[in-house]
């Protein structure tokens, strides 16, 4: 019998992370690296393993990630959005408790755009009075 796998895809900001899990021991692989390898901040792989703890199963699924684009912090919070949408494919009993955590919404900020006329998105350039 093959193995149920359970594809989602997260993003955040820039980031966009394709998320596989299948039934294993907890072993994470992020573009064919370790977790702790491509994302050597602590918080973030405490922030990634999120929706996995929450639901008590991070030692049931193996995952999968292939992320681009964004920074590394965008990055981590595509994967972990990835993992919550695969994880409410898998077992539809646990989207209410990953609702409520908030995990499967998407954050929705993004980076303003420069305005014309200006520095920045909001930063002008210095007025002069004479």
């Amino acid at each position: 019998m093959a193995e149920e796998i359970y594809w989602a895809t997260g993003r955040r900001k820039r980031a966009v992370a394709r998320v596989r899990i299948f039934s294993g021991k907890g072993v994470f692989n992020i573009n064919k690296k370790p977790l702790e390898k491509y994302f050597p901040i602590e918080n973030l792989c405490v922030f990634i393993k999120q929706p996995l703890v929450s639901t008590k199963s991070i030692d049931k699924y193996d995952v999968t990630a292939n992320v681009k684009g964004g920074g590394i912090s965008g990055q981590a919070g595509a994967v972990r959005h990835g993992i919550a949408r695969a994880l409410a494919k898998a077992d539809t009993g646990l989207k209410k408790t990953l609702r409520s955590f908030g995990f499967v919404t998407r954050d929705p900020r993004m980076k303003e755009r420069k305005k014309y006329g200006q520095k920045g998105a909001r930063k002008k350039f210095q007025y002069t009075k004479r």
